[in-house]
């Protein structure tokens, strides 16, 4: 993959949004079998009803579902960066920024306005909402947290750009190497100190700070695409071996750490879960070297439909992910209607086909760039 390659339609790059996509709403389908929330996803608590549970949602939320964020990380910078000849801040944040925007701050109101025609929200608690919204996501809708740190991600590509564009192969191995390093730092809070290298009540900002979290895999996605010139075969390889390992370990360390029966703290339960862990960078290298090793020339047109689709389809899919899993689970995670192996497939992809029709419905309308950015 070097300096030549076109950007403009990146066929593995459509195969990877929507399988991410699909893949989101895998992980959130499978919170409802270990969230101790009253809504079914993860809150501060969770309890895993029985072994079924434990080692299913391991499965799926950790093996399979950890990659599905910076997926959607790697792959926006892989496009990205470095900013086309001539583009200037401004222009860079105007175009990004009015794609992205309009529907997450649509989707902001939705979420805080529409559950209390079902009963989903009370007054209070939509007014309380719309006060925050200007400060943080309401949290009947915390999948879009991803938002912010995405939309810091644009913030911060004109500011590296130049430097990417001058930078060396050693130079970004350099930067990855501190990257990488900074990945080790969520265990070591956990399990050696909740503060490290210069971080106090007075001082949040350590010395990992300026090299860690989302930033290393824009410099991840710039130096796989214009320094890993690998034939397909090698990609095949070290990209199933890396996947195999750092999901392997995302799915273990769940079913390690999780006790049924027992109500434990979820940040502890998900020790191993956050994205910027060595477990789970070196599972999503591994996947995005595997999509690159697809050569075509051109996906079929349904996959370039869903992945057009797919941001609309992120930004909704709670609206449909909570009523379909409520009639699975049925108040009862240890026994829902459907085996629990086969509930959480089901309730992501019964969620992913809802949003597939909406979105595209959506779309269709006057203005669908304001709503699903289509």
């Amino acid at each position: 993959m070097g300096k030549t390659q076109s950007i403009e339609r990146v066929v593995f790059v459509d195969y990877i949004r929507v399988i991410a996509c699909l893949l989101v709403m895998l992980v959130h389908a499978s919170e409802n079998f270990y969230g101790a929330d009253s809504s079914g996803l993860a809150g501060p608590v969770s309890m895993l009803a029985n072994e079924s549970n434990r080692f299913w949602v391991s499965l799926y939320d950790g093996f399979m579902g950890r990659i599905s964020v910076p997926l959607f990380m790697i792959v926006s910078a892989f496009l990205l960066v470095p900013l086309k000849p001539g583009m200037t801040m401004g222009q860079f944040y105007r175009r990004r920024f009015m794609r992205i925007l309009p529907p997450f701050i649509i989707f902001l109101i939705a979420y805080s306005l529409l559950p209390l025609a079902w009963g989903g929200l009370t007054w209070e608690q939509s007014l309380d909402y719309l006060k925050n919204l200007v400060f943080n996501f309401p949290m009947i809708a915390g999948h879009l947290w991803f938002m912010y740190p995405l939309i810091s991600l644009y913030i911060i590509i004109p500011v590296v750009s130049p430097w990417l564009e001058r930078a060396s192969a050693r130079d970004e191995r350099i930067f990855l190497g501190f990257f990488v390093a900074s990945t080790f730092m969520p265990w070591l809070r956990t399990y050696v100190t909740p503060e490290l290298w210069g971080e106090c009540f007075w001082n949040r900002f350590g010395m990992m700070w300026y090299c860690s979290g989302y930033l290393g895999y824009l410099v991840l996605a710039h130096y796989v695409r214009f320094h890993i010139n690998w034939d397909r075969a090698k990609r095949l390889r070290i990209g199933a071996l890396c996947f195999l390992i750092g999901a392997a370990f995302s799915g273990w360390s769940f079913w390690w750490k999780g006790e049924p029966g027992v109500v434990m703290s979820t940040p502890l339960l998900e020790w191993s879960w956050e994205f910027c862990t060595p477990n789970v960078l070196l599972a999503s290298f591994g996947a995005f070297l595997l999509f690159s090793c697809i050569d075509k020339p051109t996906a079929p047109r349904w996959i370039t439909e869903l992945s057009r689709l797919s941001f609309g389809m992120y930004l909704m899919h709670m609206f449909f992910l909570q009523p379909i899993a409520g009639a699975i689970v049925a108040g009862n995670p240890a026994s829902p209607l459907l085996p629990v192996w086969l509930a959480v497939p089901c309730i992501a992809l019964a969620t992913f086909v809802c949003c597939v029709i909406a979105t595209k419905l959506l779309s269709l309308l006057p203005g669908s760039k304001y709503t699903v950015g289509y």
